[in-house]
């Protein structure tokens, strides 16, 4: 497998994700009306108005599970490499346990991890 393979994957790609948007152009009637304008959520025609603030809350809990969801990135590599760098990884692993640990601490007393 060489830069050909990789040339043809990505051409091959292209012309897919190319191809459905030509063929959806295509076929797919066009109509313009006044509903198509409108926000749309769960079958419930909008009352009043849609825009609206949210509660930090959810801002907060979502970047939260994202930085532990990043933290299960880092460890598959560690835990496939593991045994191969012995008491080094061990360690450092621990380390980085331990920091994150802290930021779980830190988003606890700080009211982050609340739910309303």
């Amino acid at each position: 497998m060489g830069p050909g393979s990789l040339i043809l994957l990505i051409i091959c790609g292209v012309a897919f994700a190319g191809g459905g948007i030509l063929l959806s152009q295509l076929i797919a009637r066009s109509s313009t009306n006044s509903q198509k304008g409108q926000p749309y959520e769960c079958g419930v025609p909008t009352e009043g108005n849609t825009w609206i603030q949210f509660n930090v809350g959810y801002y907060l809990f979502a970047l939260i599970f994202l930085i532990f969801d990043v933290e299960l990135v880092f460890m598959y590599p560690w835990a496939v490499a593991a045994k191969a760098t012995g008491m080094f990884a061990l360690i450092e692993i621990i380390i980085f346990m331990f920091i994150l640990f802290l930021g779980l601490l830190y988003a606890w007393k700080k009211g982050a991890l609340k739910w309303m």
